[in-house]
Formats: C-alpha cells, sequence, structure tokens
C-alpha cells in the first residue's frame, strides 16, 4: 500500500489541490455580498438664468419759462407732455394765460416750454435746436413763407422734410390749409397733430 501512494504521490497531490481550490471557488461564490453604505445624492441647484438687460429711455430736458413758479431746464420722462413740464417747474403763476398752451402736447428733448402772460405779445423765441409752445399767431411759423431753417425746428421735420415742405409749395403753390401738410412725402397725420399748434397760414 505504501509503495502505491509512494508512486502515485504527484497524482493525489495534484487532485487535493484541485479539491482545495474548488472548495474555495465554492465558498467565495457562496457568500452574501457584503452590505453597501447608502448612497448619498448631492443635489445640485440649477443655475440661474441671468436676467436680460432692459433697456433705458434717455429722459427729456426741457426748458421751462414765463409765467411758472420756478423757470428752469428740468428733467422729464420720456412721453411726458406740457402739463408734465408745467408742474415741475412749480406750477403757472396767477397771470398765466393758459388758454394759449396746449397742455396735451407731447414733449421732445431740448424743447422750450414757454408759458406766457395775459396780453403777451409776442411769444419769446426760442434759441436753436428748441421749439417753443406758443398759440398760432403768436410767433407761429408759417408754412408758406418760413425758410428750411424756421420749418427745421419745428419737432419731427428736420432738415430734409423741411426741404420737402419748401419743394412742394413751390411746384403746386402755397398752402390753402394746414391738413394740406400731409400731402408732402413723409409727413403724415401724427406729424401733423405734433406741429399743429406750432404753425399757421398767413
Amino acid at each position: 500500500m505504501d509503495g502505491w501512494i509512494e508512486r502515485h504521490r504527484s497524482q493525489i497531490m495534484f487532485l487535493l489541490g484541485n479539491v482545495i481550490l474548488v472548495g474555495a471557488a465554492v465558498l467565495v461564490l457562496r457568500r452574501p455580498p457584503s452590505p453597501q453604505g447608502p448612497v448619498v445624492q448631492i443635489a445640485t441647484a440649477l443655475p440661474t438664468p441671468s436676467p436680460l438687460p432692459t433697456s433705458t429711455t434717455a429722459p427729456l430736458r426741457v426748458y421751462v419759462s414765463g409765467a411758472v413758479a420756478h423757470p428752469d431746464v428740468y428733467e422729464l420722462l420720456a412721453g411726458s407732455i406740457v402739463k408734465d413740464a408745467v408742474t415741475a417747474a412749480g406750477g403757472a403763476l396767477p397771470g398765466a394765460d393758459l388758454a394759449r398752451v396746449n397742455l396735451a402736447q407731447q414733449l421732445h428733448d431740448q424743447q422750450q416750454v414757454h408759458i406766457p402772460l395775459v396780453g403777451e405779445t409776442p411769444a419769446p423765441l426760442s434759441s436753436p435746436g428748441q421749439s417753443p409752445i406758443h398759440s398760432p399767431g403768436g410767433g407761429c411759423v408759417d408754412i408758406n413763407s418760413a425758410t428750411l431753417e424756421e420749418l427745421d425746428e419745428l419737432p419731427g421735420i428736420g432738415p430734409v422734410y423741411a426741404q420737402r415742405i419748401i419743394e412742394y409749395r413751390t411746384a403746386h403753390g402755397s398752402f390753402q390749409d394746414i391738413e394740406d401738410l400731409i400731402r408732402v412725402k413723409g409727413i403724415g397725420p401724427a406729424t401733423l397733430q405734433e406741429i399743429r399748434d406750432l404753425i399757421c397760414i398767413r
């Protein structure tokens, strides 16, 4: 017997080694998985969208003169009317002739608003680039005889439309009515309404 074991020692050792390896593999496969710790989820805040830039409208610089409490240059919001300018200047004085002023007229940058006194004539002239607020007949711009420079001072007209007005009256004769001004190319009802109180026909 001992001789047989000695002769087959290597085969026996090989078989034992395989049995040990197989047993170890079975133990590893049957071992329950090790418990894992709780999964921690980290919530990340969503990026906040940057606010869109808002367009800002430049304020109007308006010179308020005449029969007001505090004549001066005032900054008003875009879209303001003559009444807002008078209010900013402290209101009209008791002797102001507000019937000669269109308080509902919309203002423009670098415009002059003059509030006349009762019986005041003529209305004071404005500096270049300014458009005085006054009534027809009190220093109004005669569209049949005004120069290019005088027409250019009207709000919303400018040198191009002023030249067209002159060319129109040269080709078609004098304007018979203020409403005829909308026949000039580029001048519509809105522009006419804006300058109605500043122009006249004599």
